[in-house]
């Protein structure tokens, strides 16, 4: 009696392993690669625009926009603005109106509003800039000259992309030359777009033309969307269809829905979307298991009311095998998966280091340059369920992995401080646990969730395709900061530590080291996508 039970249940799984493996082939490709464009414009405009100062005046301003463009683009295929500068040129009755002393040195952030439009649609994407501090001169203009990444856009049809510069924000800290003079308050100056401004503004067209997508996000025939009708995959072929969208004039269907953006940027940080290497070695040899994929977001300091930019890191993760269960009552499947994981920069398990400037204690600017540092294992734990019926699926994720943060160097004020080398939080951020019995001890934790129709592109957050993870932390107390003598503990634990820190991260579309995908790997096997930091 007991051997026809055990061999039932011993089928039944091995089924169901069969259906796990063709889930998981559908669950990888719910994101379409980035497809480079063939070609790059040059954008170079320059704009009037009149700000009001503090003073109630309104004086004019010359804005300068530089960015590089592909020259055409697909539907539902990223556009991503690289090289983006906006430079903000003040004349003298400008400088002369800020209040600020000759030789003072003057940090500038930007918040450029640009009109994303398709046929009848629309969106806002803000660019967001950080400029390195300008020195006012004795006479003539002050220039300001503002980077940073920029929201990515993806076109949902045919039809040109327009981008058109709105409404400009400047926010100004000055720090005078002379230490022991009072530095004024920082200000914000909320500039509108001259009347006269050329083409209204316009700072790009971008060609959206061929295939439009089919409803899982890639164009017929590409290897970007999830497989349909695959042989003994159990998944039957999703129909595509094109109703309710009408046609254009060279047979492809247009949309009225908004162009999607990616990465509503903000924080006073300075950005650069070039990554580092991200490659298995001899140190971390790969197998047919082993992913590797970029990451990277914004984390809040509640205490500064701003956000830190954590750049772009890499992570080599080893993808565990997915086990998956099927209710004897006809349930919904339940798949779950355990990956291990590390941070990877130059040999050691950390991130790149960052920069991030903030108003300490509401008026001193202070720039700390830090590195965040692994200090135990990372863990990636995915538990799904899945309609066997619809083969409807959704996807919880849990990374946890315990973090110190180190800060290397410090200026306030124009000052640097001498922080020595061993300068860091006494122990990890630490997150709230939804399993603290299973996983004891300080640690952060990001959630991500995934969901994915058949037939559609996914939402969320899936472990081989990337997607937004957000969590909340304490930052601890700091130990070790100072030199000469110099106790600077307590200055970082008071400006810094604290808990209800938001955090939110971009991870990008995996490489799959065993059997890499073009579009998703590089020649040399790292990560072909690079996020963009959302907000």
């Amino acid at each position: 009696m007991t051997g026809p039970r055990a061999a039932e249940r011993w089928t039944r799984r091995v089924r169901a392993r069969g259906a796990t493996t063709a889930a998981f082939v559908v669950l990888a490709a719910m994101v379409p690669a980035v497809v480079a464009a063939a070609g790059t414009q040059q954008v170079d405009t320059a704009l009037p625009y009149v700000c009001a100062f503090p003073s109630g005046h309104r004086q004019p301003a010359t804005v300068r926009v530089t960015a590089v463009f592909p020259d055409r683009a697909a539907p539902r295929r990223t556009i991503r603005p690289t090289d983006v500068t906006t430079t903000v040129e003040l004349p003298p009755a400008a400088v002369a109106d800020l209040g600020a002393p000759e030789n003072a040195e003057v940090r500038a952030a930007t918040r450029l509003s640009v009109g994303v439009a398709q046929n009848t649609a629309s969106a806002q994407a803000t660019w967001r800039g950080t400029a390195q501090p300008a020195t006012v001169p004795g006479s003539g203009p002050l220039t300001l000259t503002a980077t940073g990444d920029v929201p990515s856009m993806t076109a949902q049809s045919a039809g040109d992309l327009t981008l058109t510069a709105q409404g400009l924000d400047i926010d100004l800290a000055v720090s005078p030359a002379d230490a022991t003079a009072t530095a004024p308050p920082p200000v914000t100056l909320r500039c509108t777009l001259g009347e006269d401004a050329p083409g209204k503004g316009l700072l790009a067209t971008v060609p959206v033309d061929g295939p439009t997508a089919d409803p899982s996000g890639a164009p017929s025939g590409s290897p970007g969307g999830p497989p349909t009708g695959a042989a003994g995959s159990g998944v039957p072929s999703a129909p595509s269809s094109a109703a309710g969208r009408s046609a254009a004039p060279d047979g492809n269907p247009q949309s009225d829905r908004a162009p999607k953006l990616t990465g509503n940027l903000s924080g006073a940080t300075t950005g650069g979307t070039d990554a580092p290497p991200c490659r298995f070695d001899a140190g971390h040899p790969a197998d047919e298991m082993s992913l590797n994929s970029y990451i990277t977001g914004y984390a809040n300091v509640r205490k500064q009311k701003g956000a830190s930019l954590i750049p772009v890191s890499c992570a080599l993760i080893e993808q565990g095998q997915p086990d998956f269960q099927f209710p004897e009552d006809g349930g919904p499947a339940v798949i779950t998966q355990h990956s291990d994981g590390q941070l990877y920069h130059q040999g050691k398990q950390q991130t790149p280091p960052f920069k991030a400037t903030f108003l300490t204690f509401d008026f001193a600017p202070a720039t700390a340059t830090m590195v965040l540092e692994e200090t135990g294992p990372l863990s990636i734990d995915s538990r799904g369920e899945m309609d066997m019926t619809t083969f409807y699926t959704t996807m919880d994720t849990y990374i946890r992995v315990p973090l110190v943060l180190r800060v290397t160097s410090l200026t306030v004020n124009g000052t640097p401080l001498d922080v020595g080398s061993s300068c860091r939080t006494r122990t990890s951020l630490s997150s709230a646990d939804p399993d603290p019995a299973k996983h004891p001890g300080d640690h952060l934790v990001l959630r991500g969730r995934g969901e994915y129709a058949l037939g559609e592109p996914a939402t969320g957050y899936i472990l081989l395709s990337g997607g937004p993870l957000t969590g909340e932390t304490t930052i601890p107390a700091f130990t070790g900061c100072g030199a000469g003598g110099e106790n600077l503990d307590g200055l970082l634990t008071a400006s810094v530590s604290g808990p209800g820190n938001y955090i939110k991260q971009i991870q990008g579309q995996t490489c799959g080291q065993a059997n890499p995908v073009e579009g998703q790997c590089t020649k040399d096997l790292q990560p072909a996508q690079i996020p963009v930091p959302e907000r």
